[in-house]
């Protein structure tokens, strides 16, 4: 196996963030970001210019990159939710964020695992793997108790990669299909509890 590095992103990986993050949403951040746009602006200058944000839950701020020979491999976006969770005005939201937020507010205060993805090129070789545990390694540094990532349950390779390193199935929603959308089925919230330190 090719050597692999974790390290902090910065924000000139904001153009490999955006693709990751694509990936990872099952194509909804191209359909969100393509309702932000300005005239004459692509979809993922939306997403690299969000990426490239010093705050805010997408920031490089909040993201981790593992690189093999120098290459952008993958990517973690990774942080603690609220708790208690504010869902804000969920009226002003699209329909299909509003039921990943609902299901966001079902895990306050644990580390959440925003984005996980590997390119197609890199994938089987264990980042994925890598990236979860620095996930637990930051959410163990935070205090947190438990992680929690959501899932598209028809995406069933990441699903049983979650399964076997732990996380275990809480709650659900029926997902909202929409154009460009990878996968269908539900979104499913998923945990995995942290043993306490001695």
């Amino acid at each position: 196996m090719d050597s692999v590095r974790l390290r902090p992103a910065r924000r000139s990986d904001a153009t490999a963030l955006a693709a990751l993050v694509d990936m990872a949403g099952e194509g909804m951040p191209v359909f969100m970001w393509s309702r932000m746009r300005e005239p004459g602006q692509s979809v993922f200058e939306v997403g690299r210019a969000r990426a490239q944000r010093e705050s805010g839950g997408f920031s490089y701020r909040n993201a981790t990159i593992a690189e093999t020979d120098g290459e952008v491999a993958g990517g973690l976006v990774d942080y603690r939710l609220d708790d208690p969770y504010e869902t804000g005005d969920l009226d002003a939201l699209p329909e299909m964020v509003r039921r990943l937020v609902l299901l966001e507010a079902k895990a306050p205060g644990t580390w959440y695992v925003n984005v996980i993805a590997t390119f197609p090129e890199f994938r089987r070789r264990g980042i994925g793997a890598r990236l979860l545990a620095a996930a637990e390694e930051r959410a163990r540094a935070s205090g947190a108790d438990a992680l929690s990532i959501i899932v598209a349950s028809e995406n069933r390779a990441a699903h049983r990669l979650y399964q076997r390193t732990g996380y275990r199935f809480v709650s659900g929603a029926p997902a909202v299909v929409f154009p460009g959308c990878a996968h269908g089925g539900d979104w499913l919230l998923l945990v995995k509890r942290l043993p306490a330190q001695s």
